[in-house]
């Protein structure tokens, strides 16, 4: 499939809106669940998503796209939203990502003048080369893994109450990861 910027900002823009009407006003009970230790509850994936939009994507796009001749990317710790955003409710984390993320896609807007400039690359910690369309196609992607992810581990929940009917339910495969 080819990189389509249209199509990305139309999932990029989504994301909070999706998450705001799955979690917001859901118990503790939801929000809180996982799949074991070492994984992660829906709540600890916005903090995720939170970190990411300040610290990883932009942050990145524009390394890429400056001057600058050492476009080593800085490391980004996948952890740290753990500590950072345990004490915030699943509203005020969405409503902070939601802010971030219309932010970062004005900054996108504004930072990719021609297509040639999705061809740039930075030097990812552990990939290597990576162009901007490569980034920003992650970006979206990344996306829609953490709803997946979130949906497979409120799934999770009712693994025992389905029954019988678990074998036709995908969802419900060993399928755990961060």
């Amino acid at each position: 499939m080819a990189f389509h910027m249209e199509e990305v900002i139309e999932m990029l823009e989504r994301t909070p809106k999706v998450l705001e009407q799955y979690l917001v006003g859901l118990s503790d009970d939801w929000l809180k669940a996982d799949e074991g230790e070492g994984t992660w509850n829906p709540s600890q994936v916005i903090g995720h998503l939170i970190y990411g939009e300040k610290y990883n994507w932009i942050p990145r796009l524009e390394l890429i796209l400056s001057d600058k001749k050492d476009k080593r990317f800085l490391v980004f710790d996948r952890f740290s939203h753990l500590q950072l955003y345990k004490e915030y409710s699943i509203s005020e984390m969405i409503s902070e990502f939601g802010s971030l993320r219309t932010d970062s896609i004005e900054k996108m807007k504004q930072l990719i003048k021609h297509e040639s400039q999705l061809e740039l690359s930075g030097i990812h910690p552990v990939y290597g080369e990576v162009k901007a369309r490569e980034l920003i196609s992650t970006w979206m992607v990344h996306d829609l893994t953490h709803i997946s992810q979130i949906t497979r581990v409120m799934a999770k929940r009712y693994e025992m109450a389905v029954g019988p009917w678990k074998s036709y339910l995908g969802i419900l495969k060993n399928n755990t990861q961060k």
